[in-house]
């Protein structure tokens, strides 16, 4: 793990979009296509901001999250709707988006569809993950249901999860699959993150999923 310290989140944002582009511009000279995987949540927000104005061949670029929650795009509370609201703007808008969703009661109803879908597409080009102050990363949290099962080096490429207290269901990438990525970046603000990947090292996996991506990536943190 290489650890990039910043001043300040606006800093952070500029230079990591900065990277990003780079990585996915030196691998589309490489690839007909690449794929780019990007977590949900309010961290990564500002970085999608600088990133989506980005002067790159868009249109050759497949985005995926890393996780979602089981919602139609429509909800909220939908990561495809936040990166399609942040990321998928300007410039980023000729990107494509594959889904981590479809119209059924249950991921495990169509995992295959999905898999379907992100298979030919493997290994990731880029790959943006968050981190929780619970260590998790995705959706492998700490105590999920079917943690063991993601964290597992042949895990299939989606696995379904119910973590404690959370009130849908959410669909990840294995840690397999993240792990694999050609270019892999972490991105954490405040003291309480960086105490918590801190306190992940020494830890196994299943206590720190974070631990499951870390080695070789780098991790961008602003206080």
């Amino acid at each position: 793990m290489n650890l990039t310290e910043y001043p300040d989140d606006e800093m952070l944002a500029i230079d990591l979009a900065n990277v990003l582009a780079g990585e996915l511009r030196l691998a589309l000279d490489h690839q007909e296509r690449v794929l780019f995987v990007v977590p949900g949540g309010t961290t990564p927000g500002p970085v999608f901001d600088d990133l989506c104005a980005a002067d790159l061949d868009w249109g050759r670029v497949d985005v995926l999250l890393s996780d979602e929650r089981w919602l139609p795009e429509v909800h909220v509370r939908s990561n495809t709707r936040l990166i399609r609201e942040r990321l998928m703007i300007g410039r980023a808008a000729a990107a494509h988006m594959i889904p981590l969703y479809a119209p059924a009661e249950r991921p495990e109803d169509v995992l295959a569809e999905l898999e379907a879908g992100i298979e030919p597409l493997l290994p990731i080009s880029v790959c943006l993950l968050g981190m929780g102050a619970d260590m998790h990363t995705a959706s492998l949290f700490p105590g999920a249901d079917n943690l063991e099962a993601a964290l597992d080096g042949h895990a299939p490429i989606l696995v379904p999860m119910r973590p404690e207290g959370v009130p849908e269901p959410r669909l990840t990438l294995s840690a397999r699959v993240l792990d694999a990525a050609l270019n892999k970046h972490i991105v954490i603000t405040g003291q309480a993150k960086k105490a918590a990947l801190d306190r992940a090292a020494g830890l196994p996996a299943s206590e720190a999923p974070i631990n499951a991506v870390l080695a070789g990536a780098t991790v961008h943190w602003a206080m």
